[in-house]
Parts: structure tokens; C-alpha cells; sequence
């Protein structure tokens, strides 16, 4: 069954661990947690302080997104503070510096995955792909929420879903960027196991039948 992994980017900041155990009771699997510089991308979210407050307040799986430059320099601040998957972009550093910071948060315990933006190809991924236990697809440009779901990033999906099926992997395909109850169908049937949505579960006035909906499911 695919993963829900609520972004909480657009959760009640004044309420933030109500809101997480919320979405959870609510039948989400995964918190994700973006991180922002204001360098890799043109807004600035939150650090390892609130990563390490809100890891006090559960044990739910924490997805960290890390949309920063050079994140090798960040890896064991993020592990230590409760990440149990910490995500790269491909675009953030080099080859080297990336395979670099996969290898650290793996010594210390954690999952690991690559992201690739909208414009960026699918081959990016494959000096990864073997290594990591997630390869996230953004279906809009990173740094801000609430934008429109980019289907043309169907096609790089596929790809990657017959990459990672043909090779035998276990990797989890993730879909982030304006998923919805209209819009997570299609990210399903292109092959994603794990759907990040902000608005469309923490705006929603019933979180449980958002998720449910986000599923393809009836409550």
C-alpha cells in the first residue's frame, strides 16, 4: 500500500507536535520535514533544532528532505537530531560530495535518498540508485508549497519505476509537489510507493479522510 507522508511546511507552526500526532492518528505513515537555506532555494524552513523537538514528541519514520547546497557538511547534525531518512538533491553538490554524504548518514544508521527537480533528467539518478532506499521525484520547482502538480514529470517517474523494478531494488519511489486527492491516481499508476502532501492533508477538515482519499480509499 503506498506511504503518506505529510509535509508538515503546511502544518499550524503555534501547534506543530498536535498536528503531527493529528495526521498520524489520522492513518499517515511517514512526517516529512523540508529543509530550506534560502541558498538552494529561494526560501528559508527550519533546522536541526525543530527536527530534534519534534523527534522528542514521536517515533514516527522522519523523512528529511534537504533542499540545501552542500549537504555533506549537514549529514550527522540531521542524523543525530532523529532523521531516519535524510534525502539529497543531485543538484546540490557534486558526484563525489554527494556519494560522500550518502556514505555518512548510512555509517550512522539511516536510510538515504535523491531527489531530482523538475528540469533535471532521470539518468541524474543513477549513480544512486543502487545505494539509496528512496529516490524522490519533485512535481514542482522546491521551495514553496501550495504550487500546481507538474504532470509532465510522469514520464521521469516511469523511468525510474522500470530502473528500480528491473534491477531488483527496494527502493521507495516519492512523488512531492502539489499531490492531492486529484493528482495522487496518476503518481500511483506511474509507479510511487511514498506521496508527500502539505495543504492536502493539513488544511483538510477531516485529515483521516484526506489520507484515506490521497490512497484511493473510502472511510
Amino acid at each position: 500500500m503506498v506511504k503518506i507522508a505529510p509535509s508538515i511546511l503546511s502544518a499550524d507552526f503555534n501547534r506543530l507536535g498536535d498536528e503531527i500526532r493529528d495526521v498520524l492518528r489520522g492513518g499517515a505513515d511517514w512526517i516529512h520535514f523540508d529543509v530550506m537555506d534560502g541558498a538552494f532555494v529561494p526560501n528559508i524552513s527550519f533546522g536541526v533544532p525543530v527536527l530534534k523537538s519534534v523527534r522528542k514528541g514521536t517515533d514516527a519514520f522522519l523523512d528529511v528532505h534537504l533542499m540545501i547546497e552542500k549537504p555533506v557538511r549537514y549529514v550527522a547534525p540531521f542524523c543525530e537530531a532523529g532523521a531516519d531518512l535524510v534525502n539529497f538533491h543531485v543538484e546540490a553538490d557534486t558526484e563525489e560530495q554527494l556519494l560522500a554524504a550518502i556514505r555518512a548518514a548510512r555509517a550512522l544508521g539511516k536510510k538515504t535518498g535523491v531527489t531530482l527537480k523538475p528540469h533535471t533528467p532521470a539518468e541524474a539518478a543513477l549513480p544512486y540508485l543502487e545505494l539509496v532506499d528512496l529516490v524522490l521525484v519533485m512535481t514542482v520547482e522546491p521551495g514553496f508549497g501550495g504550487q500546481r502538480f507538474m504532470a509532465d514529470m510522469m514520464p521521469k517517474l516511469r523511468t525510474l519505476r522500470g530502473w528500480i523494478d528491473e534491477r531488483g531494488l527496494a527502493a521507495e519511489l516519492e512523488v512531492d509537489g502539489g499531490v492531492d486527492a486529484g493528482t495522487a491516481p496518476v503518481c500511483i499508476e506511474n509507479g510511487a510507493t511514498v506521496l508527500v502532501a502539505g495543504s492536502a492533508v493539513f488544511k483538510a477538515a477531516d485529515r483521516a479522510a484526506a489520507i484515506a482519499a490521497l490512497r484511493g480509499e473510502n472511510l
